[in-house]
């Protein structure tokens, strides 16, 4: 899915009760696409999975509670695999051609027949890839299958492995294997657009080892993953064929001809929180530190968007986060509802109705940094935005919000290596 599409998607979600701050989501698009250091899937140009070119970008950041932005946002994508050894290609020895990656998919598949074949061998710089359409006699279906090498203990590889938030991107069923070799195997079973404007299912197997092999197999139930009606009901691999098809030695030698990945750097001792840390986790760890002792009820999030549910005992309250480097949102510049901290920092505060539902109590605090990093946090007297009000405040002060935003630890670190 394209940065446009997965921001397009997250506007869509007026349905849900816990989304991302739509604003705070407009204005981080297209730098969340560029910035974002473990993409959830493998994006692909020109709208279509078969165009076998990998969209993503990334950046990695050090230091502060958001030295690297985590998996967020779009659950969908995976990152491109850090810089390799040697002279920073991603390419191999090339001891795998693209034919025979067409012929090693061809090979696992349980029959049926296999057209629209496109690859690329283990010597191109974006790695070896391997798509195709795949029709079993029920009906055409888009498949796609990926080879990275990645550091196994790394950042990327565990959010390359870990379950999307439901209640952000939802979905049908997820769940995370350690396999007796000590590999860690994903398998999702979700949909090409998280607000089901089409009924385009997409089911993925990932497999992380210990050798640092990634393999990334998605399968759809229409010919392409968007732009075209679906075919049948469900793709045409059950997820034990497609736990088959990642965990297959036949992907073995494409993988050794790849140049192993470095290490990611440690965080340092001193951070607050690791380089990698989620934004829920970053704000739970920043309510304890300043003593902020409403009990959460629950929480969740994905990458550089968090929220927690908090209960007083006198109704519970949905508080949400949003981090975003390089920001230049618009009502910062000429506004009197807009105050400048000593540091050059300019904070807005809005107190009103919610924006999905007016009858519940909203809280902001907006604040953006000199060096173009935003923090947002919105406070809601419900657990729902779609809900209803559940108290006539939220649970936090404006005061404790204030001070999470404007916390010294909320600081854009530099790229990382």
């Amino acid at each position: 899915m394209s940065i446009e599409d997965e921001l397009a998607e997250a506007l869509r979600r007026t349905g849900e009760g816990f989304t991302p701050d739509p604003g705070a989501l407009a204005d981080a698009g297209e730098e969340r696409g560029r910035r974002r250091v473990a993409r959830r899937r493998a994006a692909v140009a020109g709208g279509s999975v078969l165009a076998l070119v990998l969209a993503a970008t990334a950046g990695a950041y050090s230091g502060g509670l958001f030295g690297a932005s985590g998996a967020g946002g779009a659950a969908h994508a995976a990152a491109p695999p850090p810089t390799p050894t040697g002279n920073g290609r991603h390419s191999g020895t090339g001891v795998v051609t693209a034919g025979q990656m067409i012929a090693n998919l061809r090979s696992l598949l349980p029959g049926g027949q296999l057209t629209g074949t496109t690859a690329r061998g283990t010597d191109d710089e974006l790695g070896p890839r391997v798509g195709a359409v795949y029709d079993d006699g029920k009906g055409p279906a888009a498949l796609s299958l990926g080879l990275q090498r990645v550091d196994p203990f790394g950042s990327q590889s565990r959010a390359q492995t870990e379950c999307e938030d439901k209640n952000v991107h939802p979905h049908d069923d997820c769940r995370t294997e350690q396999l007796p070799d000590g590999s860690r195997l994903l398998l999702h079973q979700g949909y090409e657009y998280s607000d089901r404007r089409a009924d385009t299912k997409v089911w993925r197997a990932v497999l992380v080892t210990v050798e640092g092999y990634l393999v990334d197999a998605s399968e759809w139930n229409a010919a392409a993953d968007k732009g075209v009606p679906v075919s049948r009901t469900d793709p045409p691999l059950t997820m034990a064929q497609l736990k088959g098809l990642v965990t297959s030695a036949t992907w073995h030698a494409a993988l050794n001809a790849l140049p192993a990945a470095e290490a990611e750097p440690a965080p340092g001792p001193d951070s607050i929180a690791l380089r990698d840390r989620k934004a829920v986790d970053a704000l739970e760890q920043l309510m304890n530190r300043f003593g902020i002792t409403v009990p959460i009820v629950s929480k969740g999030g994905q990458g550089t968007y968090g929220y927690v549910v908090l209960d007083d005992g006198k109704g519970k309250s949905l508080v949400q986060i949003n981090v975003q480097p390089n920001a230049d949102p618009p009502g910062f510049s000429g506004s009197p509802a807009v105050t400048t901290e000593s540091d050059g920092t300019r904070v807005k505060v809005t107190q009103g109705p919610g924006e999905k539902n007016r009858s519940v109590t909203q809280w902001k605090v907006d604040t953006l940094r000199t060096d173009g990093l935003r923090v947002l946090i919105t406070a809601f007297g419900t657990a729902d935005q779609n809900g209803p009000a559940t108290r006539p405040s939220p649970a936090l002060t404006m005061a404790q919000l204030r001070q999470i935003a404007l916390a010294p630890e909320w600081k854009l670190g530099g790229p990382a290596g």
